[in-house]
């Protein structure tokens, strides 16, 4: 991956360089929007309106048209025009936006263009500013931009995936000097999360516990992190009997990284990110289905969240101390693996039994929860983690699950994935499904019952022995971290998911 491949500036209209080969606008399903493709069809096509009828293009969410243009100083060039639909109340959901912007660029891309100007419209529709639609632009055109071509050898196919593109954001110009800042500082969050999917799309042979634990290790280095990082001597030394079992079955060492981002600030609010990594799961001896297998190097999306987001969060630098934790491991059967039957012992005392190994995530997790609580003063602890197959067919590829019983910090989740696009939502961890994970000789037990199904919420009440009093969210991302239809600025493979969401919790965080 390639940050550079894609060029960002913020220009005005009438500093749009003479050259550009493609132009966008978004449209409104509205009158608004039919007076937008006059005002373009008088400055660019005579013409337009005709033809974008004859198209059946009306500005509806989820449409594009492409017009190509041709003139005698600059070739062939293309007009496009991408709908954003109609409002729902006073505003238009800004996801819709997202989505024309994450098109915008793949037709960029399709039509090989060099160069590409959006102009950013009235941020009323969005009920936002223009400031947050310049760093939505700038996040979305890169999530856009992004592919993963390391193993790509023939030369045409190279050539084409590593085509340069210049982006030229249109804003007005008394605004545009001002606004150049939102471009840096959403370049620091788009490389994060294009970073935690270059790490998930990553082969698990060429990415496994020791080689994160290292990528953890360059960033804490390059922006000024503290950081700890026990290998798996120490874990075992320290009692973590759920990141040692998950591990036991593997060649490669587990890991415990810790991050930590101290803002100088005294008495600031500390919250802990907690992200599984499983940088690659069989199921252990509860064996997966081959074709289960076959992407199961995302299982550590959680982990690669959290350390994208601990390198954003250095650089923006919020008013909170943050801690990130990432228990990275390798579940695989061997004639050392954990057996379902086997009981271990956590790093807060607790005792579990393991009736399927392939219920490994919560393990890990259980140790570097109990850590956090156990050595930081936590105003929250968040994890997120591709957890239950559950949650994926409860929510589908769209939401994540959110799991607490904290309803201020619930809020908090929320607003940010509003913001963000990181969408959410709650299943309900109601108490009466604490009694799934009991054992007849141990503590807790790693599977719920048969009897209780809701496989994401037993799997919460399971994390939820481990956070003690602090306030907590779960994050089951097991549905939205990993081959997402239907979003244009996504691709096939990792999504990222979760990066968005964490940086913004800590900047907009509120004592």
């Amino acid at each position: 991956m390639r940050f550079s491949m894609l060029k960002i500036s913020v220009t005005d209209a009438s500093s749009v360089n003479a050259a550009i080969q493609m132009s966008a606008f978004i449209i409104t399903d509205d009158a608004s929007g039919e007076k937008e493709i006059k005002k373009i069809e008088k400055k660019y096509y005579p013409g337009l309106t005709s033809l974008v009828a004859q198209q059946s293009f009306s500005g509806a969410a989820g449409s594009t048209v492409t017009v190509p243009m041709v003139n005698d100083s600059n070739g062939v060039s293309y007009l496009v025009l991408a709908g954003v639909g109609k409002k729902k109340g006073s505003s238009i959901d800004i996801e819709t936006y997202r989505r024309a912007i994450g098109r915008i660029i793949r037709t960029a891309q399709a039509y090989k263009c060099t160069s590409v100007a959006i102009e950013v419209p009235s941020a009323t529709l969005f009920k936002t500013t223009v400031a947050n639609l310049v760093q939505q632009t700038v996040v979305i055109a890169r999530m856009a931009y992004y592919h993963y071509d390391r193993f790509f050898t023939d030369e045409g196919t190279k050539k084409n995936r590593e085509r340069e593109l210049a982006l030229e954001i249109v804003v007005p110009a008394a605004q545009k000097n001002a606004l150049k800042k939102q471009v840096g500082q959403a370049e620091i969050i788009a490389e994060s999360v294009n970073l935690a999917r270059e790490w998930v799309d990553a082969p698990p042979g060429d990415l496994t516990p020791p080689e994160l634990a290292g990528k953890a290790r360059s960033i804490a280095k390059e922006f000024g992190l503290g950081i700890k990082v026990f290998d798996e001597q120490k874990v075992k030394k320290m009692g973590m009997g759920g990141l040692a079992a998950v591990s036991a079955g593997s060649d490669r060492d587990c890991q415990l990284v810790i991050l930590e981002y101290n803002c100088g600030k005294k008495n600031a609010p500390t919250i802990a990110l907690v992200g599984k990594g499983i940088t690659f799961d069989s199921g252990g001896l509860s064996l997966k289905p081959a074709q289960y297998m076959e992407t199961m190097k995302e299982d550590m999306s959680g982990a690669a969240a959290v350390i994208a987001s601990m390198r954003a969060i250095a650089q923006l630098k919020p008013k909170i101390n943050v801690v990130g934790i990432a228990p990275l491991s390798e579940n695989l059967p061997s004639g050392k693996a954990t057996k379902p039957g086997d009981v271990i012992t956590f790093y807060n005392g607790k005792t579990a039994e393991v009736r399927n190994t392939d219920a490994e995530g919560r393990l890990v997790l259980a140790d570097a929860l109990s850590y956090a609580v156990k050595h930081y003063t936590l105003d929250a602890i968040i994890d997120i983690a591709t957890l239950t197959g559950a949650c994926a067919y409860a929510l589908g590829p769209f939401f994540t699950g959110l799991m607490s019983q904290h309803e201020q910090l619930t809020k908090r989740l929320q607003e940010s994935a509003d913001r963000t696009g990181d969408r959410v939502w709650p299943l309900p961890l109601d108490d009466d499904y604490k009694v799934a994970i009991k054992s007849s000789m141990a503590d807790i037990c790693n599977i719920g019952s048969k009897r209780y199904n809701a496989g994401a919420i037993t799997a919460g009440f399971f994390l939820q022995n481990f956070v003690d009093d602090t306030p907590w969210v779960h994050l089951d991302i097991a549905g939205t971290a990993f081959d997402v239809p239907d979003i244009s600025y996504y691709r096939s493979g990792a999504t990222g998911v979760g990066v968005r969401l964490l940086i913004d919790l800590a900047q907009h965080w509120q004592s």
